[in-house]
Protein backbone atom coordinates (compact mmCIF):
# COMPACT_ATOMS: atom_id res chain seq x y z
CA UNK A 1 0.00 0.00 0.00
CA UNK A 2 1.55 3.34 -1.25
CA UNK A 3 2.28 5.70 2.33
CA UNK A 4 0.46 8.23 0.32
CA UNK A 5 -2.80 6.51 0.15
CA UNK A 6 -2.81 6.12 3.56
CA UNK A 7 -2.44 9.46 4.07
CA UNK A 8 -5.34 10.58 1.96
CA UNK A 9 -7.02 7.64 4.39
CA UNK A 10 -6.89 9.69 7.02
CA UNK A 11 -7.82 12.86 5.44
CA UNK A 12 -11.00 11.41 4.78
CA UNK A 13 -11.35 9.93 8.02
CA UNK A 14 -11.11 13.13 9.47
CA UNK A 15 -14.05 14.80 7.15
CA UNK A 16 -15.86 11.75 8.05
CA UNK A 17 -15.45 12.64 11.77
CA UNK A 18 -16.20 16.23 10.93
CA UNK A 19 -19.76 15.41 9.46
CA UNK A 20 -20.95 12.61 11.70
CA UNK A 21 -19.81 13.49 15.14
CA UNK A 22 -22.04 16.62 15.91
CA UNK A 23 -24.76 14.04 15.93
CA UNK A 24 -23.73 13.23 19.04
CA UNK A 25 -23.29 16.79 20.27
CA UNK A 26 -26.35 18.33 18.87
CA UNK A 27 -27.56 18.95 22.36
CA UNK A 28 -24.41 20.60 24.19
CA UNK A 29 -24.28 22.44 21.07
CA UNK A 30 -27.94 23.84 21.49
CA UNK A 31 -27.19 24.27 25.18
CA UNK A 32 -23.77 26.14 24.99
CA UNK A 33 -25.32 28.76 22.39
CA UNK A 34 -29.01 28.69 23.85
CA UNK A 35 -30.42 27.92 20.77
CA UNK A 36 -33.60 25.29 19.63
CA UNK A 37 -32.61 22.00 18.50
CA UNK A 38 -34.24 22.87 15.06
CA UNK A 39 -31.59 25.82 14.63
CA UNK A 40 -28.77 23.08 16.07
CA UNK A 41 -30.07 21.40 13.22
CA UNK A 42 -28.44 23.39 11.07
CA UNK A 43 -25.22 21.92 11.96
CA UNK A 44 -25.87 19.07 10.24
CA UNK A 45 -28.46 19.83 7.43
CA UNK A 46 -26.14 23.32 6.06
CA UNK A 47 -23.09 20.81 6.47
CA UNK A 48 -24.86 18.47 3.97
CA UNK A 49 -25.73 21.45 1.22
CA UNK A 50 -22.37 23.08 1.63
CA UNK A 51 -20.95 19.09 0.58
CA UNK A 52 -23.19 19.33 -2.35
CA UNK A 53 -22.30 23.10 -3.97
CA UNK A 54 -18.49 22.61 -2.43
CA UNK A 55 -18.27 19.48 -4.31
CA UNK A 56 -18.96 21.23 -7.90
CA UNK A 57 -17.41 24.71 -7.03
CA UNK A 58 -14.27 23.75 -6.06
CA UNK A 59 -13.20 21.22 -8.43
CA UNK A 60 -14.14 23.62 -10.98
CA UNK A 61 -12.65 26.73 -9.53
CA UNK A 62 -9.25 24.59 -9.03
CA UNK A 63 -9.79 22.42 -12.46
CA UNK A 64 -6.11 23.71 -13.75
CA UNK A 65 -4.33 23.81 -10.62
CA UNK A 66 -1.88 20.78 -9.50
CA UNK A 67 -3.48 18.18 -7.58
CA UNK A 68 -1.73 17.23 -5.03
CA UNK A 69 -1.67 21.56 -4.35
CA UNK A 70 -5.27 21.48 -4.41
CA UNK A 71 -5.59 18.60 -2.16
CA UNK A 72 -3.16 20.41 0.76
CA UNK A 73 -5.59 23.26 0.20
CA UNK A 74 -8.48 21.58 0.48
CA UNK A 75 -7.31 20.35 3.70
CA UNK A 76 -6.47 23.27 5.06
CA UNK A 77 -9.67 24.52 4.88
CA UNK A 78 -11.46 21.52 6.87
CA UNK A 79 -8.52 22.75 9.37
CA UNK A 80 -9.81 26.22 9.17
CA UNK A 81 -13.56 25.43 9.67
CA UNK A 82 -13.27 23.05 12.46
CA UNK A 83 -10.68 25.50 14.37
CA UNK A 84 -13.34 28.10 13.61
CA UNK A 85 -15.78 25.31 15.61
CA UNK A 86 -13.74 24.59 18.37
CA UNK A 87 -13.28 28.72 19.24
CA UNK A 88 -16.77 29.64 18.20
CA UNK A 89 -17.64 32.34 20.60
CA UNK A 90 -21.44 32.26 18.58
CA UNK A 91 -23.74 30.34 17.19
CA UNK A 92 -23.40 32.04 14.15
CA UNK A 93 -19.55 31.53 13.70
CA UNK A 94 -20.21 27.80 14.63
CA UNK A 95 -22.46 27.45 11.50
CA UNK A 96 -19.63 29.45 9.17
CA UNK A 97 -17.19 27.29 10.80
CA UNK A 98 -19.15 23.67 9.16
CA UNK A 99 -20.18 25.35 6.18
CA UNK A 100 -16.50 26.29 5.68
CA UNK A 101 -15.26 22.34 6.52
CA UNK A 102 -17.78 21.11 4.18
CA UNK A 103 -16.88 22.92 1.53
CA UNK A 104 -13.57 20.42 1.09
CA UNK A 105 -16.07 17.92 1.31
CA UNK A 106 -16.89 16.38 -1.79
CA UNK A 107 -13.58 18.31 -4.22
CA UNK A 108 -11.44 16.39 -1.45
CA UNK A 109 -13.26 12.49 -2.54
CA UNK A 110 -13.22 13.13 -6.23
CA UNK A 111 -9.98 14.78 -6.81
CA UNK A 112 -8.53 12.58 -3.67
CA UNK A 113 -10.39 9.35 -5.89
CA UNK A 114 -8.03 9.84 -8.87
CA UNK A 115 -4.91 10.78 -6.99
CA UNK A 116 -5.10 7.33 -5.30
CA UNK A 117 -5.87 5.70 -8.30
CA UNK A 118 -2.69 6.83 -9.82
CA UNK A 119 -0.79 5.51 -7.34
CA UNK A 120 -1.25 2.09 -7.78
CA UNK A 121 -1.45 -0.07 -11.54
CA UNK A 122 -4.69 0.40 -13.52
CA UNK A 123 -5.76 -2.93 -12.68
CA UNK A 124 -6.23 -1.94 -8.59
CA UNK A 125 -7.50 1.52 -9.19
CA UNK A 126 -11.21 0.53 -7.60
CA UNK A 127 -9.18 -1.05 -4.33
CA UNK A 128 -6.94 2.54 -4.32
CA UNK A 129 -10.39 3.94 -4.05
CA UNK A 130 -11.87 2.42 -1.69
CA UNK A 131 -8.70 2.22 0.72
CA UNK A 132 -9.19 6.00 0.71
CA UNK A 133 -12.85 5.70 1.62
CA UNK A 134 -11.81 3.18 4.27
CA UNK A 135 -11.29 6.42 6.24
CA UNK A 136 -14.52 7.91 5.63
CA UNK A 137 -16.20 4.07 6.58
CA UNK A 138 -13.98 4.01 9.72
CA UNK A 139 -15.60 7.80 10.76
CA UNK A 140 -19.13 6.33 9.72
CA UNK A 141 -18.54 3.59 13.00
CA UNK A 142 -16.61 6.33 15.55
CA UNK A 143 -18.19 9.24 14.39
CA UNK A 144 -21.13 10.01 16.56
CA UNK A 145 -19.63 7.73 20.09
CA UNK A 146 -16.73 9.24 19.26
CA UNK A 147 -18.52 12.80 19.00
CA UNK A 148 -20.60 11.81 22.30
CA UNK A 149 -17.75 10.47 24.50
CA UNK A 150 -15.13 13.26 23.96
CA UNK A 151 -17.60 15.61 24.61
CA UNK A 152 -19.23 13.72 27.86
CA UNK A 153 -15.81 13.80 29.13
CA UNK A 154 -13.96 17.21 27.99
CA UNK A 155 -17.28 19.28 26.50
CA UNK A 156 -17.93 19.34 22.83
CA UNK A 157 -15.15 21.95 21.65
CA UNK A 158 -12.52 19.69 22.69
CA UNK A 159 -14.29 16.66 19.95
CA UNK A 160 -13.70 19.79 16.78
CA UNK A 161 -10.08 20.37 18.71
CA UNK A 162 -9.43 16.66 18.26
CA UNK A 163 -10.81 16.60 14.65
CA UNK A 164 -8.59 20.03 13.94
CA UNK A 165 -5.65 18.11 15.08
CA UNK A 166 -6.39 14.74 12.86
CA UNK A 167 -6.78 17.58 9.62
CA UNK A 168 -3.35 19.02 10.60
CA UNK A 169 -1.84 15.35 10.33
CA UNK A 170 -3.55 14.48 7.35
CA UNK A 171 -2.33 18.18 5.59
CA UNK A 172 1.14 17.10 6.66
CA UNK A 173 1.16 13.25 5.32
CA UNK A 174 -0.29 14.59 1.89
CA UNK A 175 2.28 17.18 1.62
CA UNK A 176 5.04 14.80 2.72
CA UNK A 177 4.20 11.19 1.18
CA UNK A 178 2.27 12.00 -1.85
CA UNK A 179 4.12 12.17 -4.76
CA UNK A 180 4.38 15.76 -6.84
CA UNK A 181 2.72 15.13 -9.95
CA UNK A 182 0.59 12.61 -8.57
CA UNK A 183 -2.59 12.51 -10.75
CA UNK A 184 -1.70 14.74 -13.66
CA UNK A 185 -2.00 14.17 -17.23
CA UNK A 186 -0.19 11.40 -18.81
CA UNK A 187 -0.69 8.82 -21.28
CA UNK A 188 -3.71 6.39 -21.19
CA UNK A 189 -2.74 2.81 -20.29
CA UNK A 190 -4.00 0.22 -20.85
CA UNK A 191 -4.83 -2.66 -17.62
CA UNK A 192 -4.80 -6.73 -18.27
CA UNK A 193 -8.35 -6.63 -19.01
CA UNK A 194 -8.03 -4.06 -21.83
CA UNK A 195 -9.89 -1.25 -19.85
CA UNK A 196 -7.79 2.33 -20.46
CA UNK A 197 -6.96 4.20 -17.58
CA UNK A 198 -7.71 7.52 -18.96
CA UNK A 199 -5.32 10.48 -18.87
CA UNK A 200 -7.13 13.38 -16.86
CA UNK A 201 -9.23 16.33 -18.24
CA UNK A 202 -7.71 19.70 -18.24
CA UNK A 203 -9.03 22.63 -17.63
CA UNK A 204 -12.59 23.81 -17.09
CA UNK A 205 -13.96 23.34 -20.79
CA UNK A 206 -12.34 19.84 -20.64
CA UNK A 207 -14.18 19.29 -17.60
CA UNK A 208 -17.20 19.68 -18.31
CA UNK A 209 -16.85 17.79 -21.58
CA UNK A 210 -17.06 14.85 -19.96
CA UNK A 211 -20.75 15.32 -18.57
CA UNK A 212 -21.69 14.85 -22.75
CA UNK A 213 -21.21 11.23 -22.23
CA UNK A 214 -24.61 9.15 -21.09
CA UNK A 215 -22.20 6.75 -19.08
CA UNK A 216 -21.31 9.54 -16.95
CA UNK A 217 -25.38 10.26 -16.36
CA UNK A 218 -26.13 7.17 -15.74
CA UNK A 219 -23.54 6.30 -13.47
CA UNK A 220 -24.46 9.39 -11.57
CA UNK A 221 -28.03 8.69 -11.33
CA UNK A 222 -27.32 5.29 -10.18
CA UNK A 223 -25.39 6.62 -7.68
CA UNK A 224 -28.01 8.81 -6.65
CA UNK A 225 -30.42 6.50 -6.58
CA UNK A 226 -28.50 3.95 -4.41
CA UNK A 227 -27.68 6.41 -2.16
CA UNK A 228 -31.62 7.51 -1.68
CA UNK A 229 -32.75 3.96 -1.19
CA UNK A 230 -29.57 3.01 1.63
CA UNK A 231 -29.67 6.12 3.67
CA UNK A 232 -33.50 6.63 3.18
CA UNK A 233 -34.07 3.40 5.36
CA UNK A 234 -31.22 4.63 7.43
CA UNK A 235 -32.60 8.06 8.47
CA UNK A 236 -35.33 6.23 10.30
CA UNK A 237 -33.65 2.81 11.21
CA UNK A 238 -33.63 3.77 14.82
CA UNK A 239 -37.39 3.88 14.38
CA UNK A 240 -37.37 0.74 13.31
CA UNK A 241 -35.48 -1.04 15.90
CA UNK A 242 -37.17 0.55 18.80
CA UNK A 243 -40.69 0.41 17.42
CA UNK A 244 -40.22 -2.63 15.04
CA UNK A 245 -37.76 -4.91 16.32
CA UNK A 246 -38.45 -3.95 20.17
CA UNK A 247 -34.93 -2.91 20.96
CA UNK A 248 -34.25 -0.40 23.73
CA UNK A 249 -32.96 3.06 22.85
CA UNK A 250 -29.36 1.94 24.28
CA UNK A 251 -29.03 -0.64 21.51
CA UNK A 252 -29.33 1.79 18.97
CA UNK A 253 -25.51 2.55 19.39
CA UNK A 254 -24.37 -0.72 18.82
CA UNK A 255 -26.72 -1.69 16.15
CA UNK A 256 -25.44 1.09 14.33
CA UNK A 257 -21.93 0.18 14.84
CA UNK A 258 -22.64 -3.10 13.38
CA UNK A 259 -23.81 -0.88 10.24
CA UNK A 260 -20.83 0.65 10.31
CA UNK A 261 -18.64 -2.48 10.65
CA UNK A 262 -20.41 -3.49 6.99
CA UNK A 263 -20.19 0.05 5.81
CA UNK A 264 -16.41 -0.88 6.20
CA UNK A 265 -16.71 -4.81 4.75
CA UNK A 266 -18.70 -3.52 2.17
CA UNK A 267 -15.87 -0.82 0.78
CA UNK A 268 -12.84 -3.39 0.53
CA UNK A 269 -14.80 -6.05 -0.89
CA UNK A 270 -16.31 -4.02 -3.68
CA UNK A 271 -13.45 -2.33 -4.34
CA UNK A 272 -11.35 -5.77 -5.39
CA UNK A 273 -14.55 -7.25 -6.49
CA UNK A 274 -14.74 -3.71 -9.43
CA UNK A 275 -11.30 -4.75 -10.20
CA UNK A 276 -12.17 -7.90 -11.82
CA UNK A 277 -15.33 -7.06 -13.12
CA UNK A 278 -16.97 -3.84 -12.33
CA UNK A 279 -20.22 -3.26 -14.05
CA UNK A 280 -21.17 -7.29 -13.25
CA UNK A 281 -20.16 -6.16 -9.18
CA UNK A 282 -21.83 -3.07 -9.61
CA UNK A 283 -25.37 -4.42 -10.51
CA UNK A 284 -25.31 -7.44 -8.01
CA UNK A 285 -24.09 -5.12 -5.26
CA UNK A 286 -26.61 -3.18 -6.09
CA UNK A 287 -28.96 -6.03 -6.16
CA UNK A 288 -28.28 -7.58 -3.13
CA UNK A 289 -28.96 -3.93 -1.72
CA UNK A 290 -32.43 -3.53 -2.74
CA UNK A 291 -32.71 -7.43 -1.46
CA UNK A 292 -31.59 -6.86 2.19
CA UNK A 293 -33.80 -3.65 2.62
CA UNK A 294 -36.80 -5.60 1.11
CA UNK A 295 -36.40 -8.60 3.47
CA UNK A 296 -35.49 -6.10 6.21
CA UNK A 297 -38.43 -5.17 6.04
CA UNK A 298 -40.34 -8.33 5.98
CA UNK A 299 -38.19 -9.52 9.27
CA UNK A 300 -37.99 -6.09 11.03
CA UNK A 301 -40.14 -7.68 14.28
CA UNK A 302 -36.85 -10.58 14.28
CA UNK A 303 -34.42 -9.30 16.69
CA UNK A 304 -31.63 -12.06 15.32
CA UNK A 305 -33.05 -11.02 11.55
CA UNK A 306 -32.33 -7.57 12.49
CA UNK A 307 -28.79 -7.31 12.97
CA UNK A 308 -27.77 -9.78 10.69
CA UNK A 309 -29.61 -7.74 8.05
CA UNK A 310 -28.16 -3.94 9.05
CA UNK A 311 -24.90 -5.67 8.48
CA UNK A 312 -25.59 -6.38 4.93
CA UNK A 313 -27.37 -3.06 4.29
CA UNK A 314 -23.91 -1.57 5.20
CA UNK A 315 -22.29 -4.00 3.32
CA UNK A 316 -24.21 -3.95 -0.11
CA UNK A 317 -24.80 -0.58 0.33
CA UNK A 318 -21.15 0.75 -0.02
CA UNK A 319 -19.79 -2.24 -2.00
CA UNK A 320 -20.88 -0.12 -4.99
CA UNK A 321 -18.95 3.34 -3.86
CA UNK A 322 -15.36 2.36 -5.58
CA UNK A 323 -16.78 0.84 -8.37
CA UNK A 324 -19.43 4.13 -9.11
CA UNK A 325 -15.93 6.61 -8.75
CA UNK A 326 -13.95 4.56 -11.03
CA UNK A 327 -16.79 4.02 -13.46
CA UNK A 328 -17.70 7.72 -13.56
CA UNK A 329 -13.93 9.14 -14.19
CA UNK A 330 -13.08 6.40 -16.45
CA UNK A 331 -16.42 7.55 -19.04
CA UNK A 332 -15.28 11.49 -17.76
CA UNK A 333 -11.76 11.09 -19.06
CA UNK A 334 -10.18 11.53 -15.31
CA UNK A 335 -12.26 14.78 -15.15
CA UNK A 336 -12.40 15.77 -11.46
CA UNK A 337 -15.28 17.40 -11.96
CA UNK A 338 -17.43 13.96 -12.57
CA UNK A 339 -16.17 12.51 -9.65
CA UNK A 340 -16.70 15.37 -7.33
CA UNK A 341 -20.14 15.45 -9.23
CA UNK A 342 -20.37 11.59 -7.86
CA UNK A 343 -20.39 13.06 -4.23
CA UNK A 344 -22.74 15.32 -5.09
CA UNK A 345 -25.28 12.86 -6.52
CA UNK A 346 -24.74 10.70 -3.46
CA UNK A 347 -25.69 13.85 -1.32
CA UNK A 348 -28.78 14.72 -3.15
CA UNK A 349 -29.88 10.77 -3.35
CA UNK A 350 -29.74 11.49 0.34
CA UNK A 351 -31.64 14.08 1.15
CA UNK A 352 -34.17 12.67 -1.78
CA UNK A 353 -34.27 9.17 0.12
CA UNK A 354 -34.42 10.90 3.46
CA UNK A 355 -37.77 12.71 1.80
CA UNK A 356 -39.57 10.14 0.35
CA UNK A 357 -38.83 7.88 3.90
CA UNK A 358 -40.74 10.40 5.91
CA UNK A 359 -43.55 10.81 3.33
CA UNK A 360 -43.93 6.97 3.82
CA UNK A 361 -44.04 7.03 7.31
CA UNK A 362 -45.85 10.50 7.43
CA UNK A 363 -48.56 8.56 5.22
CA UNK A 364 -49.01 5.93 8.16
CA UNK A 365 -47.52 3.42 6.74
CA UNK A 366 -45.17 2.74 9.33
CA UNK A 367 -41.74 2.41 10.55
CA UNK A 368 -40.53 -0.68 8.20
CA UNK A 369 -42.37 1.72 5.31
CA UNK A 370 -38.93 3.43 4.56
CA UNK A 371 -37.26 0.11 4.26
CA UNK A 372 -39.41 -0.31 1.74
CA UNK A 373 -39.21 2.77 0.05
CA UNK A 374 -35.46 2.36 0.03
CA UNK A 375 -36.23 -1.05 -2.12
CA UNK A 376 -37.77 0.07 -4.69
CA UNK A 377 -35.40 3.03 -5.15
CA UNK A 378 -32.14 0.89 -5.12
CA UNK A 379 -34.30 -1.59 -7.70
CA UNK A 380 -34.18 1.65 -10.05
CA UNK A 381 -30.99 1.94 -9.78
CA UNK A 382 -30.22 -1.81 -10.29
CA UNK A 383 -32.11 -1.27 -13.55
CA UNK A 384 -30.18 2.13 -14.55
CA UNK A 385 -26.91 0.59 -13.73
CA UNK A 386 -27.67 -2.49 -16.18
CA UNK A 387 -28.61 -0.29 -18.92
CA UNK A 388 -25.43 1.57 -18.40
CA UNK A 389 -23.69 -2.05 -18.58
CA UNK A 390 -25.59 -2.88 -21.51
CA UNK A 391 -24.38 0.24 -23.27
CA UNK A 392 -21.13 0.29 -22.40
CA UNK A 393 -20.59 -3.65 -23.96
CA UNK A 394 -21.61 -1.70 -27.45
CA UNK A 395 -19.15 -0.71 -29.81
CA UNK A 396 -20.08 2.53 -30.24
CA UNK A 397 -19.69 3.27 -26.00
CA UNK A 398 -16.43 1.30 -25.94
CA UNK A 399 -14.80 3.72 -28.89
CA UNK A 400 -16.01 6.63 -26.49
CA UNK A 401 -14.49 5.07 -23.98
CA UNK A 402 -11.19 4.49 -24.91
CA UNK A 403 -11.12 7.99 -26.96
Amino acid sequence: MPSGLVALALGGFGIGLTEFLIAGLLPQVASSFAVSEAAAGWLISGYALSVAVGAIALTAATARLPRKAVLVGLVALFVVGNLLSAVAPSYPVMLLGRIVAALCHGSFFGIGSLVARSLVAPEKKSRAVAVMFAGLTLANVLGVPFGALVGERWGWRAAFWAVTAIGVLALAGIAALVPDGAGETRSPTMTVTGQSDPAPADGLRAQFRAFRSWQVWLTLTATALSYGGMFGAFSYIAYTFTEVGGFSSTDVAWLLMVYGVGLVVGNLVGGRAADHDRDRALVLALLGLAVTLAVFGLLAANATASVVLVFLMGLFGFASVPGMITRVTDFAHGAALAASANVSASNIGNALGAWLGGLAITAGLGYTAPLYVGAGIVLISVIVMAVAARRAKSPAQHAEHCM
